[in-house]
């Protein structure tokens, strides 16, 4: 068996040679300090062993539930559930939405009629997935059960927003008026020219037409001038200030 000696290192000196403490911790090497007194440099000896004999100890990670995901979800009497396998299907007195489950998780109905998202795997993925298709097939009971509304308001000289017929028409300061189609399933009504109120059953849609609304002129930070949502705190700041006299 080969022995190899090295010259002997601090504290810090050891970092790179971490290994050698964990060959040492299971007694895979042996170290052998030798004394100045004797005339001999200081180092230490490791024994080595074939790299087929060392064995690599690996911990098991037991992945924690989602808080979210492990919530029940309750079904109101006028809200109808189909389940097929992975497909769901609700059905509510505002419409119907449907959604089809990854392989990752399994949603699983009782005799009270709660819904329960479990996980179907172990997966650092199948974590990704619990709690999101459990806030998803919740959106899904209260849109077609309640709906869902999303408010935005105008600021600025002449901004102003109008209803033709189907179509959202919007006035914010370009040379023509923008023009835009009201998806199916969304309702949209204008108050005082300056007030958008978008609702309707899917959460997911009026989310993405209000901020389709507001990319067109997303609000700035000096004079607040733009489409924001009514809740949005806008942050400003301090323009550029004149010249001291």
């Amino acid at each position: 068996m080969d022995v190899y000696t090295l010259p002997f290192f601090s504290a810090i000196d050891w970092a790179p040679y971490s290994w050698l403490r964990e060959c040492v911790k299971h007694r895979v090497c042996s170290i052998n300090f030798r004394s100045t007194f004797l005339g001999e440099k200081n180092g230490f000896s490791a024994s080595t062993m074939p790299v087929s004999h060392i064995v690599r100890l690996r911990k098991t990670i037991e992945c924690k539930e989602s808080r979210i995901g492990k919530q029940p979800i309750q079904v109101p009497s006028n809200v109808t559930i189909t389940l097929q396998g992975q497909d769901l299907k609700v059905k509510g007195p505002l419409g119907e939405l449907s959604l089809l489950y990854p392989r990752e998780v399994k949603i699983e109905r009782d005799d009270s009629g709660i819904l329960r998202v479990k996980k179907a795997l172990e997966t650092r993925r199948a974590n990704q997935m619990h709690g999101l298709f459990r806030t998803l097939t919740d959106n899904m009971v209260v849109g077609v059960s309640k709906g869902f509304e999303k408010k935005l308001q105008l600021v600025g000289v002449g901004y102003r927003a109008m209803l033709e017929g189907k179509d959202l028409v919007l006035n914010l300061g370009f040379s023509h008026p923008v023009r835009m189609a009201i998806p199916d399933g969304l309702q949209v009504k204008v108050e005082e020219n300056t007030r958008i109120t978008v609702s309707g059953y899917d959460k997911c849609a009026i989310g993405q037409f209000a901020a389709s609304i507001r990319q067109w002129r997303p609000p700035e930070p000096y004079k607040g001038k733009g489409v924001k949502y009514a809740d949005e705190v806008v942050r400003r700041k301090e323009g550029k200030a004149g010249k001291k006299k």
